[in-house]
């Protein structure tokens, strides 16, 4: 399998081609550098290889020009010029599969899930909730596994704090202390994210792992691009929505080993967002997901400014490196410049903590993994151009993608079946109606209805597109066969998607 050009050495005057090899492509990336030196492009460049390849690639466009890659660049006199340089031959202009994908629903298809997919230890940090808060959300979420009740969206959530509220001595008795202050602030903190617009992110339909997997007839890997413009604004829930999605992966994909070339690539855009702050048992849980999905074939890129804004037990997972440049102006500076170039193989022939201040705009230290896993020496490297277009799209030109996307017709209409809330409701006004007329003969007690509402919704005619199939993500993966025990959760909090 071909690799895949990363661009030219400079660091001799032989001017070797330096490649990052498929079968290497699940050992982790970093790509660091100061802002406006061309990780961009870097990153541009990389998806567009895997593409080729067959590859899919998940990657934030939190500036709006990685949308770029869905459309032929212009050739202008620069990209020929490098183009030369390196050598490239068969260099033609040209676009890449592409899905746009947007949590409002406004610059590509809406992205949802679920609240019980994201999990308590997510939302708790979407919500930005402290420890007591999230001791109690803990609590909403082990109450809803064990009664049987599906959190699919914002609403549900409120109905079961409610819930909490009317029931909190009992509650506080079986499952620990649940105070008045604690439910209100979690309260508060649902009403603001609201505002914030982020109620349209959970809810259905959920997105499906298999469409960010995709492949076109042609062999080419789809590329899906969260516009993440705005979302970036609210890091919290920016950071959290991705490690969602890494999470996910990490749960439902089976062990593949070593592949020719990786399942998906991830690329984590501004990496610095999801470690600022990240309580340890977060980290800690980050540290196991990146070692481990390696053998379930998703490579995973992380791109920040400095290489010491990711974690030094994560940063030791990164097997190819690009090293933009970084000016070393103050003392933070100068120790990230010291710390990139610890973190490369020396090369005799170079500099590395010098080379690095002196970087022009597309060029890099680069080193990547070549056989047997070996990381080469670190080389001053000229990075080749993409196809693509490098920078922004029209709204004309994105709705003309979106247009021709294969899952618009899947995602753009929201569906809202019963839930905890409906559940909850029809409780409250059966049992308001109960107290108005003397119970028949033979009637199920209220525990048993309620059980049998919960049933008929998972089992009757109320389901959505094959509920049975999917009941261990979405709703009531259960220990054992009956319904209400308890729900299996994952690394992360979500529901296990797993099958046993």
């Amino acid at each position: 399998m071909d690799p895949i050009l990363v661009g030219k050495s400079v660091t001799t005057a032989k001017g070797d081609k330096v490649w990052l090899l498929p079968k290497y492509g699940n050992r982790h990336g970093l790509v660091a550098g100061a802002t406006g030196t061309g990780k961009t492009v870097t990153l541009m460049t990389l998806a567009e290889g895997f593409s080729r390849l067959g590859v899919p690639v998940l990657l934030a466009d939190v500036k709006g020009d990685v949308a770029g890659l869905a459309l032929a660049s212009e050739p202008n006199d620069k990209i020929r010029e490098r183009v030369a340089e390196i050598g490239i031959d068969g260099y033609t202009s040209e676009g890449n599969p592409t899905i746009f994908w947007d949590l409002w629903g406004q610059k590509g298809h809406p992205v949802r899930t679920t609240v019980s997919e994201m999990g308590p230890l997510l939302l708790s940090r979407i919500l930005e909730l402290n420890d007591t808060q999230s001791g109690v959300l803990e609590i909403l979420f082990k109450l809803a596994d064990d009664r049987g009740l599906l959190l699919l969206d914002l609403k549900d959530l409120r109905a079961l704090l409610g819930l909490l509220a009317d029931e909190r001595k009992d509650i506080s008795t079986s499952y620990g202390l649940v105070s008045t202050q604690s439910i209100g602030a979690i309260q508060r903190a649902l009403l603001q994210i609201e505002q914030q617009g982020g109620d349209v992110f959970f809810g259905e339909p959920a997105l499906e792992l298999s469409d960010l997997m995709r492949t076109t007839q042609d062999g080419r890997g789809m590329i899906s691009i969260l516009a993440a413009d705005q979302l970036i604004l609210k890091p919290k829930l920016y950071t959290s929505f991705l490690l969602w999605l890494l999470s996910e992966l990490f749960e439902k994909l089976p062990e593949v080993g070593d592949l020719d070339k990786p399942k998906l690539v991830f690329v984590f855009d501004e990496a610095h967002l999801l470690f600022d702050d990240a309580p340890p048992a977060l980290l800690q849980r980050v540290e196991q997901v990146v070692r481990l999905i390696r053998s379930k074939g998703i490579g995973v890129y992380f791109c920040s400014q400095f290489p010491d804004d990711v974690p030094d037990n994560i940063l030791g997972q990164m097997g190819n490196r690009f090293q933009h440049a970084l000016r070393a102006f103050t003392p933070r500076d100068q120790k990230a410049v010291r710390t990139a170039a610890e973190t490369f193989v020396a090369n005799p022939g170079l500099d590395v903590a010098k080379a690095i201040g002196q970087l022009g705009v597309g060029e890099a230290l680069v080193s990547t993994l070549q056989e047997k896993g070996i990381p080469m020496p670190v080389e001053r490297t000229i990075i080749a151009p993409p196809r693509c277009r490098m920078g922004a799209i029209t709204d004309a030109e994105r709705q003309q993608v979106r247009a021709g996307s294969p899952v618009g017709m899947k995602y753009d209409q929201a569906i809202d079946r019963e839930s905890a809330f409906e559940m909850l409701a029809k409780k409250a006004n059966d049992a308001a109606t109960s107290n108005d007329a003397p119970p028949a003969k033979g009637e199920a007690q209220e525990e048993g209805g309620f059980s049998q509402t919960v049933k008929d919704a998972i089992f009757g005619t109320k389901r959505r597109q094959g509920m049975i199939e999917t009941m261990a993500k979405q709703t009531v993966r259960t220990m054992g066969s009956q319904v209400g025990r308890q729900i299996l959760r994952g690394v992360l909090g979500g529901i296990f998607g797993g099958k046993r």
